[in-house]
């Protein structure tokens, strides 16, 4: 089934992210039917945790098309995204040719057989019948430099190496880059892509996605821990958790047995959500049973000055 046939349109889109237990709103889906049909890289951007990267793994799950994913860190270059050499290999070829005493053309030595794919040539030689998808991860954290490496493969799907020459995608990927926005990305790059940002879904859309992704979970626990997490949002945490910590958070109470939250869940599984000391201490200072609910823990607190009054 072509691309056409398989995603017609958004809405389409929407329901197949849907089965697969990805919850888009319309705007995010938009973003995802543009990448694919026209197609154009898209730069997904927004806080760690809000489903950036999920949302790449969706669409190739959807399209039944493989997710080739590369991760981004500061110092990359060319040999660690697109390819190298096998020296050890080319080593051992050069030594077997010595003691067969054949003469070696150093050609030979830089052919398809010594080459080793990473991941951005993975996905321009992909064979299809559909293009993969290309996941560029947090290029937020690679360097300028690496950045203007990758005009091309974005423009024109195309990479040359010397030793072989202009390679050009016959099944060009579709392209999703994420940014969490440690640094700001060139204009350059942007211009080439489609734009959007993810942020933290409303409390509704949260818990759907929750119970999407953990359905073993009770109905209770995953709206609970949902609120739960915008409550802890609104504290000064260092790292305000998203809905990647609300899914981690609902498999580590319902793997504790828990079937609502309440303080002493909350303060066996906060290390789910929170991962600096700083913000357990935050979170603590404000009260586990606040974070649990509210309302609760302001009607236990008005009890407990009304009990020491008539004491």
């Amino acid at each position: 089934m072509t691309l056409d046939a398989l995603i017609p349109d958004t809405r389409s889109l929407t329901a197949r992210l849907a089965e697969v237990g990805y919850l888009a709103d319309p705007s995010l889906s938009t973003a995802l039917f543009c990448a694919v049909r026209l197609p154009q890289p898209l730069l997904l951007e927004g806080e760690a945790g809000v489903g950036k990267t999920q949302a790449a793994k969706a669409l190739a799950e959807l399209l039944d098309t493989p997710l080739i994913r590369l991760q981004c860190f500061e110092g990359i270059d060319a040999s660690e995204a697109l390819y190298e050499w096998n020296y050890p290999r080319q080593l051992l070829g050069i030594r077997l040719a010595e003691a067969r005493g054949d003469n070696l053309a150093e050609e030979s030595l830089f052919g398809e057989n010594y080459l080793i794919r990473r991941p951005l040539l993975a996905a321009l030689e992909h064979p299809g019948p559909r293009p993969a998808v290309l996941l560029i991860d947090e290029v937020d954290r690679a360097d300028e430099e690496f950045e203007a490496f990758l005009f091309e493969l974005l423009a024109e799907s195309t990479v040359t190496i010397p030793e072989i020459g202009t390679l050009t995608a016959t099944h060009p990927p579709i392209v999703v880059l994420t940014s969490n926005r440690t640094r700001d990305l060139h204009d350059a790059l942007k211009r080439r892509c489609l734009y959007h940002w993810i942020d933290y879904p409303p409390l509704a859309q949260a818990t759907a996605i929750v119970r999407a992704r953990v359905p073993a979970a009770s109905a209770d626990l995953a709206a609970q821990v949902a609120s739960a997490v915008q409550r802890l949002r609104s504290l000064d945490v260092q790292k305000p958790p998203g809905v990647a910590e609300a899914i981690d958070w609902v498999h580590a109470a319902s793997l504790m047995g828990l079937t609502s939250l309440d303080a002493d869940g909350i303060d066996l599984t906060l290390g789910s959500v929170l991962k600096y000391r700083e913000d357990h201490d935050v979170a603590r200072t404000a009260g586990l049973a606040w974070i649990a609910d509210p309302a609760r823990a302001a009607q236990d607190s008005a009890n407990a000055l009304r009990d020491a009054a008539h004491g």
